[in-house]
């Protein structure tokens, strides 16, 4: 510790002095090894120490010199050469410095008539230019020292012991708080070689290296190689813990100067349509959400905030924000408190879950409620399959409360947003959405909007891009890090549309509700997942590697479908479908259970939910989920697909 303090005194020190005063001590060291330079010139050509009469002898001379040395000293701006910059160049102003010096000192031995041999002049000259050049280095010995002990550095490992990578490490070597340690490289030649003082180790070597000689960061010095492969070797990297940074090619220098990964060419969400996007005004509807006050769960997620968005331009009275995780309420009540304020809106963020009777209850009474848009939901395919009891909990149970406290509340509208996996439902996600539809379709069917009740609509429509769990946000962290893309099979199709599209075409969808209506999103033609995986590589700027090219960047790796994945989703169960006012919304016919049915149906999920009963779950869903004619009963592929313990 004590140690450490003087260090950190002495880097205080040398930290504040002002550059005038460190030029000063340059200039002052020049001047004062002159003297010594000339006694140990003397004790060279005499072989012996010179007396010091003889020395006294030389005053006058000694001081006309160390005049002389220093005016040349600041005239040759010797004392602005930094030390950690004194290389080559300032070496030989130096030496020039020296040799200058050296001719004045054999002049004044002849003027003066000392008898003193042209010998000893050049002996002094070689002496002064050592002594100056070497107090330079022991300098900078002694600062490096201090800045070492006094102040944080970094340890760095260079990968590439190439020209770039020597040309990094010479860098480095002038720079305070970066210090070089070692090179690696892949070339097998180079190893155990010594390049710029470092030792080059093989790239198996770097684990032992980080822990052997405490490395904090990794240069990438290879600007020649792939950005597949840069992200490639980055991602292992960083994975051990280290950062890492890639030193640019010159045509990057010129660039911006982006990171690696950043360098990534933007993705429109919607190039990959292959369809023109919906208006981006919210062609109609509108009216239906000024002044009101309007409940959106599932605030934070993807939907649900693009929701937020696109209503703040309705200006409703008050957008009631329900959300069951608090950091993505926090983030959406962020994000729209200030966009509200110029639209004359309330922000109300409430924390809690739609499973939660008496909390739906309080917020709807509390905050006025006329509109609820449900978009929450847990959906994601595999995670559902696994874990069904939550899921069945939250989508159809939680509807099924929030639904019921909007009808008791007298809400005057409540849209469900559903998805295309709800048609004849080959996952449990999907299941679980149908049931949602069904729990709408009877409330719808018991509700008489004409005499106040609240006015039930769905709107149903596929993937959408950039949404948690989306394909797209999923390659594109793939392609950063340099492949593969992964793709469960080559022939699967999806529909997409933009989360604006879908939010905008929500809203107008249930200002069209008349009660019960099962509203379609048209989202053009599905589009091959293969095919985008392809055209993203391509985007980003890399090339796709396959056996036709085998030189490419980034490879698509089958893994093989999902359970409870289909090839291809659907987004109606029966044929029968009629026009709305908007061209991209369709009103589908679609049958659904009797009263009794689905009362028979919400009791047994309770009860299934309430014992955890994963086996019931999936009996409950081959009994009352709709299917196409012909195919297997969805209870027995869930069976296989995950049978009960």
């Amino acid at each position: 510790m004590a140690v450490q303090f003087v260090f950190g005194v002495l880097l205080r020190l040398v930290s504040d002095l002002p550059r005038p005063v460190k030029r000063s001590f340059i200039v002052a060291l020049d001047v004062l090894l002159l003297p010594v330079a000339m006694f140990f010139a003397l004790a060279l050509q005499q072989s012996r120490f010179p007396h010091t009469a003889g020395m006294t002898q030389l005053w006058l001379s000694m001081i006309i010199l160390m005049t002389l040395a220093g005016l040349l000293s600041v005239t040759m701006g010797l004392h602005k050469v930094q030390l950690k910059a004194y290389e080559t160049r300032a070496l030989g102003m130096t030496a020039l410095h020296a040799l200058v010096v050296g001719v004045a000192s054999a002049l004044l031995g002849q003027l003066s008539g000392s008898g003193s041999p042209l010998s000893t002049s050049i002996i002094f000259a070689f002496v002064f230019f050592g002594l100056c050049a070497g107090s330079r280095f022991v300098l900078l010995q002694v600062l490096r020292s201090i800045y070492a002990h006094g102040k944080d550095q970094i340890r760095v490992l260079i990968y590439g012991a190439g020209r770039m990578g020597k040309q990094l490490a010479a860098a480095l070597k002038a720079d305070d708080t970066l210090v070089p340690i070692a090179f690696v490289d892949d070339d097998k030649e180079l190893h155990s070689t010594i390049v710029q003082g470092l030792t080059v180790y093989s790239g198996v070597a770097i684990s032992a290296l980080v822990r052997q000689k405490k490395i904090d960061r990794v240069l990438l010095a290879m600007p020649s190689q792939s950005r597949a492969r840069l992200a490639q070797i980055s991602s292992r990297l960083e994975d051990m813990g280290l950062s890492v940074e890639s030193l640019p090619s010159f045509s990057q220098l010129a660039g911006n100067g982006a990171r690696l990964v950043e360098q990534l060419r933007p993705v429109s969400p919607g190039q990959f349509l292959g369809r023109a996007p919906v208006d981006a005004e919210l062609p109609a509807g509108a009216e239906t959400y000024v002044g009101r006050s309007v409940l959106i769960t599932g605030a934070g997620g993807s939907i649900g905030s693009e929701l937020c968005r696109q209503l703040i331009m309705c200006r409703p009275r008050r957008i009631v924000l329900m959300e069951i995780s608090e950091l993505a309420l926090y983030t959406i009540n962020n994000e729209l408190s200030a966009l509200a304020k110029h639209n004359d809106v309330e922000i109300v963020p409430c924390l809690g879950s739609v499973c939660e009777a008496p909390i739906v209850r309080r917020v709807l009474e509390e905050h006025a409620v006329e509109i609820v848009v449900h978009a929450a939901a847990y959906k994601h395919v595999p995670i559902v399959e696994r874990d069904p009891v939550p899921g069945f909990s939250n989508n159809v149970l939680g509807t099924h409360t929030l639904a019921l406290a909007a009808m008791e509340a007298r809400v005057s509208r409540f849209i469900l947003i559903s998805t295309d996996k709800a048609v004849r439902p080959k996952n449990m996600m999907g299941a679980s959405k149908r049931l949602a539809e069904i729990v709408i379709q009877d409330l719808a069917s018991r509700a008489t909007p004409e005499l106040g009740d609240t006015i039930f609509s769905m709107v149903r429509f596929g993937n959408v891009i950039g949404s948690s769990g989306s394909v797209i946000p999923l390659f594109e962290d793939q392609i950063s890090r340099g492949g593969p893309v992964t793709l469960t099979h080559k022939d699967v199709t999806r529909y997409f549309m933009t989360i604006p599209e879908a939010a905008r075409l929500v809203l107008v969808a249930g200002s069209f509700a008349k009660g019960g209506d099962l509203f379609v999103l048209d989202m053009g033609d599905p589009v091959s997942i293969y095919d985008l995986a392809r055209q993203m590589i391509t985007a980003a700027g890399y090339t796709l590697r396959s056996e036709d090219s085998p030189d490419g960047d980034i490879e698509i790796v089958l893994t093989g479908l999902r359970p409870g994945e289909k090839l291809s989703e659907e987004l109606l169960i029966g044929k029968g479908q009629t026009t709305t006012p908007h061209p991209k919304i369709l009103r589908a016919r679609e049958t659904h259970l009797s009263e009794i049915e689905v009362a028979a149906c919400i009791k047994a999920l309770r009860t299934a939910v309430a014992e955890a009963d994963d086996k019931s779950i999936r009996d409950i869903v081959g009994r009352w989920v709709q299917e196409g004619k012909g195919q297997k009963s969805l209870k027995d592929k869930a069976r296989q697909t995950f049978p009960a313990e």
